[in-house]
């Protein structure tokens, strides 16, 4: 298989033998978890972050080295700089988690207040979450996924990792890498842990979540699925190929994570489209499973897994060549858009 040389309307396969079957796919909802509507002071028991807030990481332009964790003000507006709005605030997301309650409600306090509002024209915005100790990913995870493979649904959670050095921002570039020529893309919700733990039940999984935002599990599908003894790991986490952002949102600012939206653009043509209600395991459900075999720490990051329309299953397949602009959308969340270089 060769690398598309164009890719600017894209034929989409017609995926109705599966999508009756789909209908009658029943997900379990949200229903133990209260949602706090109010930006602060009242909190749940027990939460990572009960406040609604959109947590980002930046640099100010000119200044590329200076990481800062600040707080929208809403999706797309102006940023509150954390550090300067108490000085003995950290500078990395990680390092606000790590802090726990305290960290949350300093940015509760910021958001409040209004102040140290920094410009978005003034920063350039960075991957939420960097230098995690774990990226946590979950493969064949979207019922309509295996379908679309005609693969049986599973019956555990299977996971894989990327290496944290993968990890790049929303809006940067994608390096496409000389030794591969299948690389592809793939939308996927993404949460972040907030505090530690170990074995931790699903009844009370939610509470160790900081918030979700958005990834692009970006895969090269040859030593994916060929080379590397069919390892996952070589062909999931090459340079810059784990986009992540915009923000870091918090559970009490998303309805129901599991029945939202998600979308995958190549080029502005839609190539996934599906919703978060095909999860086969969903958040809860993954971190105990997860929790059995390492202790979550708070940075921690996990990939959900994928909706159908991967390039790989198409027929022709389809790869990401140079210029190509990738756009992974969820809704309440953002989006993130990365050009291939």
């Amino acid at each position: 298989m060769k690398r598309s040389d164009s890719f600017t309307n894209p034929d989409i396969e017609s995926h109705d033998s599966y999508y009756s079957e789909l209908s009658r796919i029943k997900v379990q909802r949200l229903c133990n978890f209260t949602r706090i509507e109010v930006r602060c002071c009242s909190t749940v028991r027990g939460t990572a972050s009960s406040a609604t807030m959109r947590l980002v990481q930046f640099c100010h332009r000119g200044d590329e080295g200076g990481v800062r964790v600040g707080v929208e003000q809403a999706e797309g507006q102006g940023v509150i700089d954390l550090k300067a709005f108490d000085p003995s605030m950290p500078s990395t997301m990680r390092e606000l988690l790590e802090m726990g309650q305290k960290g949350m409600d300093c940015a509760k306090r910021a958001l409040s207040s209004g102040q140290h509002v920094v410009a978005r024209s003034d920063i350039r915005l960075l991957s939420p979450v960097t230098g995690p100790e774990k990226v946590v990913c979950v493969g064949m995870n979207y019922k309509d996924h295996c379908l679309e493979q005609n693969a049986p649904i599973p019956k555990e959670p299977i996971i894989f990792s990327k290496f944290p050095c993968s990890i790049t921002g929303p809006y940067d570039d994608i390096i496409l890498p000389e030794e591969s020529q299948e690389v592809d893309w793939e939308v996927e919700l993404a949460f972040v842990i907030g505090r530690k733990g170990k074995h931790i039940k699903e009844e009370e999984a939610l509470s160790y979540v900081a918030g979700f935002t958005v990834a692009n599990d970006v895969s090269a599908r040859d030593w994916q699925m060929k080379r590397n003894g069919k390892q996952w790991l070589l062909g999931k986490t090459f340079d810059t190929f784990c986009p992540l952002g915009p923000a870091l949102v918090t559970t009490a600012a998303l309805k129901d994570v599991h029945n939202l939206g998600v979308r995958c653009l190549v080029n502005g043509a839609t190539v996934q489209d599906s919703n978060t209600n095909q999860m086969i395991f969903q958040t809860e459900k993954l971190i105990a499973w997860v929790s059995q075999f390492v202790t979550l720490c708070p940075g921690d990051v996990f990939l959900t897994g994928t909706p159908p329309g991967v390039g790989v299953f198409r027929n022709p397949p389809v790869f990401l060549k140079r210029g190509d602009v990738v756009e992974c959308q969820i809704d309440e969340i953002g989006s993130i858009r990365n050009t291939v270089v």
